[in-house]
């Protein structure tokens, strides 16, 4: 299953990353409040009926209980975690759509863009994937 940018409401493409996010600031639950890529991906999760807590990209990783690690190639609506270092924290998150695309939020283009995965490798903060997770309610149902 791939997903598609009709797959994404109107409402998520008109969301503008909050250019003075503090990357140590609390993930907030709400995309109107400081919407950064944690959020819009989690915003995204929740539109698709999937629920995760507002996990920081290092706590993402670190988590075993809403997620598992991904083996092998991502699938749709898996999330990516890609940073400067292999070092998860302060990472970037993005939503798989499948098919090797991407959809995220990011300072750099500032509202919502599908990317082919391959593209965030090509750029200096997001040349190190981390990895996939996969919420264990995906998992079941996959």
């Amino acid at each position: 299953m791939a997903l598609g940018r009709d797959a994404i409401p109107e409402h998520f493409w008109r969301i503008a990353f909050d250019q003075n996010h503090d990357r140590d600031s609390p993930i907030l639950p709400s995309l109107s409040e400081s919407p950064n890529c944690q959020n819009f991906a989690y915003a995204l999760l929740g539109h698709f009926g999937y629920e995760i807590s507002a996990f920081r990209s290092s706590n993402l990783w670190e988590d075993a209980e809403e997620t598992v690690i991904v083996e092998g190639e991502p699938k749709a609506l898996d999330l990516l975690l890609f940073n400067w270092t292999p070092n998860p924290w302060g990472a970037h998150v993005a939503l798989c759509l499948g098919d090797r695309n991407a959809i995220h939020l990011s300072k750099r283009e500032s509202t919502a863009v599908i990317w082919p995965i391959s593209q965030f490798l090509k750029l200096p903060e997001y040349r190190v994937f981390i990895g996939a997770k996969r919420l264990r309610k995906l998992a079941k149902s996959i």
